[in-house]
């Protein structure tokens, strides 16, 4: 069976940035407050014209340029989104149109804040079966279902995109492990009510706000903290990995101070956590490719290096990934 290996990284976020005090004047809350609740400093907000394809295939081509490969050369592009262009068709397909990737089959994974390890998944099993390479981009523009009013979501998220290519891994690191899981009884938690069958996005969601980002911040927090322990606990030991030869972590980027929390009840004792938050947010299916990219380009990781990715998001959904730097 060949090894599926990561060949390039690379990222992208909007020029536009934005300060806490200026997220945070319709919210009723100042730099200070923020700072203290989430360790974020500034985010960065996409330009009037953009959408999420445009930051997916900017990410996208600076992936394709660190592995080395054509977009001609893809046979799979998976876009891991939970704002779209459009509900239909996939963004992915006005990725590929972009960069040019002929013949590449494109689909989207919607997992919410997990979603670039799902789409990790699903793109491993497309080379599985069928070889080649593989872009997997995460990719989120949330500051346009933001309601501004709301201190809880508001001042959290940014936009971006982040990406990885996936080949035979002749060269580069290598995917040791996977595991994906979902509590479907917690999905409320986290949601757009409206601009779904369930409920149409019609004068009335408007007029309620149901077009906005909306999440339950106690419970997401208490399901982070029950969870994601245990959940890391159980996936090393179905890798076969002991715990204190884990070098580094790259969680998706949440809420620092969340993140703080968590990592004392972590089965992680001699990793590093890697963070970008500070300076672009919360940016969604974006957050572990972008801060893994980030590392990388930092010259973070050396040979023999294992590399812990964990996302967690709506759905409720969890995702885990285990790298092997070479």
């Amino acid at each position: 069976m060949t090894t599926i290996g990561i060949l390039g990284t690379g990222a992208y976020v909007p020029d536009r940035v934005v300060s806490n005090d200026e997220v945070g004047a319709a919210a009723g809350v100042d730099d200070a407050w923020i700072s203290r609740k989430t360790a974020i400093r500034e985010r960065r907000w996409a330009a009037p014209g953009q959408a999420t394809s445009d930051l997916a295939a900017a990410a996208g081509r600076e992936a394709l340029r660190s592995a080395g490969i054509t977009a001609g050369q893809l046979s799979a592009i998976v876009v891991a989104t939970s704002t779209p262009d459009r509900p239909q068709p996939p963004t992915a397909a006005y990725v590929q149109h972009r960069l040019g990737a002929v013949g590449a089959a494109a689909f989207d994974v919607n997992a919410v804040c997990s979603g670039s390890v799902f789409a990790l998944c699903a793109a491993e099993g497309v080379l599985a079966r069928g070889g080649g390479h593989a872009l997997v981009i995460g990719a989120d523009l949330y500051s346009r279902i933001l309601d501004p009013a709301d201190r809880r979501t508001v001042v959290l998220f940014g936009d971006g995109a982040g990406a990885l290519v996936l080949g035979p891994a002749a060269r580069g690191p290598f995917v040791r492990h996977v595991a994906l899981h979902t509590f479907g009884e917690l999905a409320g938690l986290i949601e757009v009510p409206a601009g779904g069958s369930r409920l149409p996005c019609d004068r009335s969601a408007l007029a309620a706000g149901l077009q906005y980002f909306a999440m339950d911040g106690r419970e997401v927090r208490r399901f982070v903290m029950d969870q994601l322990p245990q959940l890391t606990k159980q996936f090393l030991h179905e890798a076969g990995v002991v715990p204190d030869d884990v070098s580094h972590f790259v969680p998706h980027q949440a809420n620092g101070v969340m993140l703080d929390a968590v990592a004392a009840d972590l089965p992680l004792p001699r990793a590093r956590m890697h963070r970008t938050l500070a300076h672009y947010g919360n940016t969604g299916a974006a957050s572990i490719p972008i801060t893994l990219d980030a590392a990388a380009r930092a010259g973070a990781f050396r040979a023999g290096d294992l590399i812990l990715l964990a996302g967690f998001g709506g759905g409720m959904s969890a995702g885990f990934a285990l790298v092997e730097w070479r």
